[in-house]
Parts: C-alpha cells; sequence; structure tokens
C-alpha cells in the first residue's frame, strides 16, 4: 500500500506531524510505503508570491511570523484564499499530473486551504481512493480553510473540530475523533532525567522556578520583551532565528537564561520547565501540556485567526493562563506560580491526554480496508 502525507513548510507543525506519523507507522510494524510530498513543490509554478517577491507562499508567512507582522491576518487569509481559488483549476492540472505519475492507495492531507483542489484532482484521476484530512489545529476556520464539502475522510483532536465537520454535512462514519494533535512520541515518553543536574549544566538553579519561552521554529522579537520582563530563569528556544538569540545572550538579567537556536531536543528542555510561555499554536500548546506544563498565551488583533480558539479551549480547560498582551507578562507569571494556583492548573494539566499519533495508523487502516 501506498500512502501520500500531503504537507508544506508555512509553519514548522505541518511537516512535523507528517514526519512523526510516518514513524510511528514504521514502528507499529505496518505494511504501507509512505511517502511525504510537499505540495508547495508541487505547485511553485503557479506561485505569484515568488514572481513578485522571490519568496516561495510559504516563505512569505514565516516571514510574517518571524517578524511579527500578523496583525490584520484574518484578512490577509482571506486574500491568500482568493488567490489559491483564482488558480484552483490550474492547482488541479498540476495535482492530477502527479498523480497519474506516482498512484497512491490512500492520502492524507496535514494543510489547510488546499484541501478541495487536492480532492478533485485525485478523484479525477484514481476515483475511489479515499482522501483523509488530519486537522492540524485544533479547530477549524471556517469557510474553506480546513473542511470542504466534499465526499472525504476527517481526523479531528478536538469536539469542537467534530461538530463543525457535522455541520458541514459530513456523515458520522466519515470523521474520527482522536485524543489531541499529532506529536512526537518523545514529548509523551517525557524524558526521565536528574532535573537539577540537568538545569546545573546550563547554567541554571536547580531549585528554582524555570519558565521555557518559544514561539515556533522562527522565533519572535516578543521573547525579549519577555526576558526583561519575567523575574524567573528562563530556558529560551529561538528557533531558526539567529538574531534574536544573539540579542537574548547579550542580554543583562538578574536572573539566570539558557538560550538555544534551533533544536530537535525540545522535549529535553520542557522536562527542565516548570511552565511554558509561547504563541497559542496548536503544536506547541499541546507540546507543552504533553510535558506536563501550564501554559501563558496571549490573544489579541494580532493572533492569527486559525490560532484564537485554542486560547478559548485553554482557559476553558484550565490549562493556564490567556493575555491580552504580553506587556506585564512579569505579573502574569508571578500569579501563576502563586502556589494554590498552580497547583490548581497542574492538576488540570495532568488530565490532558494525547495519543493522537499511535491512534490515527489504525484509523487510516481501517479507512484502507474500506476501500480495499
Amino acid at each position: 500500500m501506498k500512502i501520500h502525507f500531503m504537507f508544506f513548510d508555512a509553519g514548522g507543525g505541518h511537516r512535523s506531524a507528517a514526519t512523526a506519523l510516518r514513524e510511528e507507522i514504521a514502528a507499529a510494524g505496518k505494511p504501507w510505503n509512505c511517502e511525504l510530498v510537499q505540495v508547495q513543490e508541487l505547485l511553485d509554478q503557479l506561485d505569484i508570491f515568488r514572481k513578485f517577491t522571490g519568496l516561495r507562499l510559504e516563505d512569505c508567512y514565516n516571514l510574517l511570523l518571524k517578524k511579527g507582522w500578523t496583525l490584520g491576518s484574518p484578512q490577509m487569509t482571506r486574500l491568500m484564499q482568493m488567490v489559491i481559488r483564482w488558480f484552483h483549476r490550474d492547482q488541479v492540472r498540476l495535482l492530477a499530473d502527479f498523480w497519474r505519475r506516482h498512484r497512491p492507495d490512500l492520502v492524507v492531507s496535514l494543510v489547510p486551504n488546499l484541501n478541495r483542489a487536492m480532492y478533485e484532482a485525485l478523484a479525477a484521476t484514481h476515483p475511489g481512493v479515499p482522501y483523509v484530512t488530519i486537522l492540524t489545529d485544533l479547530a477549524d476556520y471556517p469557510p474553506h480553510f480546513w473542511i470542504e464539502r466534499q465526499r472525504q475522510y476527517f481526523i479531528c483532536g478536538t469536539d469542537k473540530a467534530m461538530e463543525q465537520v457535522a455541520q458541514y454535512g459530513h456523515p458520522e462514519a466519515h470523521a474520527f475523533r482522536v485524543a489531541g494533535m499529532i506529536l512526537s512520541p518523545r514529548f509523551r515518553a517525557r524524558p526521565q532525567l536528574d532535573r537539577a543536574a540537568e538545569r546545573r549544566k546550563l547554567g541554571l538553579d536547580p531549585e528554582a522556578p524555570t519558565g521555557l519561552v518559544m514561539f515556533g521554529g522562527q522565533g519572535s522579537r516578543v521573547m525579549e520583551l519577555i526576558a526583561r520582563e519575567v523575574e524567573t530563569q528562563l530556558i529560551c528556544i529561538c528557533g531558526k532565528n539567529a538574531r534574536l538569540a544573539e540579542n537574548l545572550r547579550g542580554m543583562r538579567r538578574r536572573h539566570p537564561m539558557f538560550v538555544e537556536g534551533f533544536t530537535r531536543e525540545v522535549p529535553y528542555y520542557m522536562s527542565l520547565a516548570d511552565y511554558f510561555i509561547g504563541k497559542p499554536g496548536p503544536g506547541s500548546v499541546s507540546e507543552a501540556l504533553a510535558m506536563r506544563l501550564p501554559v501563558i498565551v496571549e490573544r489579541n488583533v494580532w493572533t492569527l485567526p486559525q490560532e484564537r480558539y485554542n486560547t478559548d479551549w485553554v482557559r476553558a480547560n484550565g490549562y493556564g493562563l490567556v493575555l491580552p498582551h504580553f506587556r506585564g507578562i512579569g505579573r502574569a507569571v508571578r500569579e501563576l506560580l502563586e502556589p494554590e494556583r498552580y497547583a490548581r492548573i497542574r492538576q488540570a494539566v495532568s488530565t490532558y491526554e494525547n495519543r493522537a499519533v499511535h491512534q490515527i495508523p489504525d484509523i487510516l487502516e481501517q479507512i484502507l480496508r474500506a476501500h480495499s
């Protein structure tokens, strides 16, 4: 059996989810050939952003995240969707050309906005081959973001997403609820180590409260504000933002701070922390909760529209604090660390379950059997 996992690199979560799922399928011994397919590469010749700026659309998106230029992101999202619809026929043609050369037995999408084009291209070339969308967000941002009105399957990590699938008229048998977002099994395992000794290696106080600050693979300049205001020691993960890492390393603070650039050892660093500060992305929040860290996130007009529901979800479940802005973050950290409040939030976080990456292979097998 050949399975195509469709992903792109607008943000790091889509590739990470596809990679983690492929690794889990191999570990489970499923006899499948799982291929990761970069959708941007298939559609490059239609990328008008690249024609005018020299940057791919996904690179433009990542630059906006890195610079923090997300004000007006709902309007930008709708503009991008208009462009996608304008080139819909050409997208279907290019995708169909790909699938004529490479016939899959199952297609699994881990990307938003392009599911209509991918579904139509697959149906035109290989009718009967099942199409599955795995939402890598906690909920949809309708219309035309994750959920389309077409005959396909959905895998959702929250009740909210399942309700949205039903609202679009999809049959119950075509929607599967899993426990959380796709994460690497390394987060669920939670490293067993001597925290005091490992903190000393990083130049940190082995007993002092420690926060982990992370804003995805591109980092964020707001991390400098956080480092100035928070009065506990910090672990700051800057991703590929080398200038941010340099600025933080040169900052003078009263409390120790360890600064890391891009790393695949996020579970290790999270295991040394007591709380998490970051953007309300589905991946980073889910990682923190899987590592039993209370979270502090913000929600305002700069928050990406597809991530706004995540803050409602954090607040409703008591997983941490949602701030209108990171200005005043020092006071919020003090409130979080008040013993009674911290114990209450830690108790809520301890109830969080994430088993999606282990559940999905069996769901895909069920779908394959239904179409064999």
